[in-house]
């Protein structure tokens, strides 16, 4: 499972993911949508919230 940044808002899974939030995707899914521009894989650093 890869950790994606949504660019645009779509539907997965019967879900609505929106753009700029962090979602977890299969790893299969997380590369067909960076090479599409549909979400960017996203750092640990970008997902963790400071305390």
């Amino acid at each position: 499972m890869a950790k994606v940044k949504m660019l645009v808002q779509t539907t997965y899974n019967k879900q609505l993911l929106r753009k700029g939030k962090v979602y977890e995707v299969a790893d299969d899914t997380a590369t067909r949508w960076e090479i599409s521009r549909i979400a960017e894989l996203a750092d640990n650093e970008q997902t963790n919230q400071p305390e």
